[in-house]
C-alpha cells in the first residue's frame, strides 16, 4: 500500500513538471519584454505599419543609424549616411551596404533594435532587409534599403532615435544554395 501511495505521488509530480515548464514558456515573452524595457535594451521596432499619416511639419526627430558585425561575420557593412532628419508621418529610406570580402558566399541575417526602447513601438519599418536572410558571393557588394516611417505618436520628449542593426553569419545554418540545390551558389 505504501509503494502505491508513494508511485502516485512520483506520478503526479512527473506531470506537474512539464505542466510548470509549459506555463514558464509562456510567462518568457512578458518576463523579456519587461526586462528590456526596464534596463532600455534590444528595443523591437513596431509590427507592420498599413496606416497612413499626415506629416507633423512642426517637429523633427534625428534617426541614428548603427552597424555592427557579430564575431566571425567577415562582412564590411555599414550605413551609406550616419543619420538623417526626419518629420514624424514622413517615408524615408536609408541604403545599408553590404560587401563580402571573403573567398567563399555567405548567408547574412541582420538583427535590429531600437533605442530609447519607448521610441520602438513608434518606430515603422515597412521594408526591410532584416526581414530575409542575404547570400553574398565572395567580392560581391549589394545595397539593402531599409524604408521606415517615425509615427507622430512619438512621445514629444524623444528627439533622436536610434536604428541599430547587428549582423549575423548564418552560413552554418542556412548555406547559399543555387537554383539547382547545390551549396555555395547564389539562386
Amino acid at each position: 500500500m505504501n509503494d502505491s501511495r508513494a508511485n502516485t505521488r512520483l506520478v503526479r509530480r512527473l506531470l506537474l513538471v512539464p505542466i510548470v515548464m509549459f506555463g514558464f514558456g509562456f510567462a518568457l515573452v512578458p518576463l523579456y519584454d519587461v526586462l528590456c524595457e526596464a534596463f532600455g535594451i534590444n528595443g523591437k521596432t513596431a509590427g507592420a505599419y498599413t496606416g497612413v499619416q499626415h506629416v507633423d511639419e512642426s517637429r523633427e526627430v534625428r534617426v541614428q543609424f548603427l552597424s555592427i558585425n557579430s564575431s566571425g561575420m567577415t562582412w564590411e557593412f555599414h550605413p551609406r549616411e550616419h543619420s538623417v532628419v526626419v518629420r514624424p508621418g514622413e517615408t524615408n529610406e536609408m541604403v545599408f551596404i553590404a560587401h563580402n570580402p571573403g573567398s567563399r558566399p555567405m548567408t547574412g541575417q541582420a538583427v535590429p533594435s531600437v533605442a530609447p526602447a519607448k521610441a520602438a513601438a513608434w518606430f515603422h519599418k515597412t521594408e526591410c532587409f532584416c526581414f530575409t536572410q542575404q547570400v553574398l558571393q565572395a567580392g560581391e557588394r549589394i545595397e539593402m534599403p531599409v524604408r521606415f516611417i517615425v509615427d507622430r505618436a512619438l512621445p514629444a520628449d524623444v528627439h533622436q532615435v536610434t536604428l541599430a542593426y547587428t549582423l549575423f553569419d548564418i552560413t552554418a545554418r542556412m548555406p547559399p544554395v543555387t537554383a539547382s540545390g547545390r551549396p555555395g551558389e547564389r539562386p
